[in-house]
């Protein structure tokens, strides 16, 4: 009788014998492919009797998000709390990161640099930019930095916490290597910590340098990878952040060992409860705003996020998603105005080794629709206008369900969502978001009087 092991089913046992056979531990991008919980688990207890639902049509519903209220002269304000995480320049091609921009701009939100500096295309195209600051300091210009709207210090990211990004030599082309000041086509490994600073004390001294380059008009964010969440945050709070941006498990990565993204780190349902009891317990819940990322796919994540106590989401993966990453074709202009022409690449995908749908090589430059690539030919696929369309449409659809949702909690303002309104369907969702279990009053881990 055949029976395939549980401990020792096929996959790891491709593994065991891949890693036998080459001595290297495997490169991906992407997240987690593990399943973990996620909002799916929660649900809204929405209006009937006991609560008045608003009209759809008739009654507006607030969706302005406004960022950096605590000491920034100039906050963030956008017209809907969903932005766009960083992702690099070199990661992507300068032609996704226009596409970008121009989405943001057209919804009205923001969106974020990235390791590797910041392009003349991706600032002229979006009205609202975040600039990092990552520990690898890869492009780091300070006369870019005064041009940016605000500005994130990333300690962590959600799909490698503790640890650096990669870039490998096959994406490090000519203009990618001058604005890193790294060789063209070596592999680079980003460092895993700053080297400014190795505690709180001196990441207060390194965002007091950072308001005064910019004369405290813009707001300072501090980036956190989802592990030890009460703490960081409360060291982040601590050090003068004006924004915690928290990222969790399913965040994504252009390339990080495969270990990194699949062991490490907390997933964001949990991650968001600790973030907010963090902000409650130091007495600065709506002073510090929290922006959550990591796995927000939908307009029912947004809600659901909102309403455990995030101000604002990130969405990356999704972004490429929705600019035709794992896509069967890409466009091209077929002549005549907004006239195109599908031409299928599934051939590209399984060279690769992998099909439309599975992909996760945005490490090796080859991507078949031009999204994670810095190949000249490669990139063209990405029609600048098309992407930020699509982008621009999925950002919308996003931002009504989100409202949409609010309104029938009865809500005027999708920032009014609230614990209260959710409920769990499993007790591991209940324990880790300290809602109740739904058709009950129990949460738990949480002692009932």
């Amino acid at each position: 009788m055949s029976e395939e092991s549980y401990s020792y089913n096929r996959h790891v046992i491709d593994y065991i014998q891949q890693a036998a056979e080459r001595g290297v531990y495997d490169i991906r991008g992407m997240g987690a492919k593990r399943r973990l919980p996620t909002f799916d688990e929660l649900v809204f207890l929405t209006a009937s009797l006991s609560r008045y639902p608003l009209e759809g049509y008739r009654e507006r519903c607030v969706t302005k998000t406004i960022l950096g209220t605590r000491k920034a002269k100039r906050p963030v304000e956008l017209a809907t709390p969903i932005t766009i995480a960083g992702m690099s320049f070199g990661a992507l091609s300068a032609r996704v990161k226009e596409a970008i921009g121009r989405a943001a701009t057209a919804v009205g939100t923001s969106t974020t640099t990235g390791d590797g500096g910041m392009t003349p295309e991706e600032r002229q195209s979006s009205k609202t930019l975040v600039y990092q600051c990552l520990p690898s300091r890869y492009g780091f210009n300070p006369d870019d930095l005064r041009k940016a709207d605000a500005i994130e210090i990333v300690a962590g990211q959600g799909a490698k916490p503790g640890g650096g990004g990669m870039l490998l030599g096959q994406k490090i082309n000519a203009r990618v290597a001058a604005m890193r000041t790294l060789p063209e086509g070596i592999d680079q490994r980003s460092a895993c910590r700053h080297p400014d600073w190795t505690g709180p004390d001196d990441l207060t001294i390194k965002i007091e340098e950072l308001r005064e380059l910019t004369d405290w008009e813009v707001p300072i964010y501090v980036k956190i990878g989802a592990s030890r969440v009460l703490h960081d945050v409360k060291l982040a709070v601590a050090s003068g952040a004006d924004v915690v941006v928290l990222d969790g498990m399913q965040g994504g990565t252009a390339a990080t060992q495969q270990v990194f993204i699949e062991h490490a780190g907390i997933p964001t349902l949990p991650a968001v409860r600790q973030a907010v009891q963090a902000l409650e317990e130091l007495g600065v819940y709506g002073q510090v705003q929290l922006v959550v990322s990591g796995g927000i796919r939908t307009g029912a994540d947004v809600a659901k996020a909102l309403a455990l106590g995030a101000d604002a989401v990130s969405i990356g993966q999704a972004v490429l998603i929705a600019l035709g990453c794992n896509s069967r074709h890409y466009v091209r202009s077929a002549g005549g105005d907004h006239a195109w022409e599908s031409v299928d690449v599934t051939d590209e995908y399984r060279h690769l080794g992998t099909e439309p749908g599975f992909c996760h090589h945005c490490h090796t430059g080859r991507c078949p629709v031009g999204v994670t690539t810095q190949d000249e030919e490669l990139e063209q696929r990405l029609n600048v206008e098309w992407g930020a369309r699509r982008l621009q449409n999925y950002l919308n659809v996003m931002t009504m369900e989100l409202s949409t949702l609010a309104r029938a909690c009865g809500k005027s303002n999708v920032h009014h969502l609230e614990r209260e309104d959710l409920v769990a369907l499993t007790v591991e969702a209940a324990a880790m978001a300290q809602v109740p279990l739904a058709g009950t009053d129990w949460i738990p881990g949480k002692k009932s009087y």
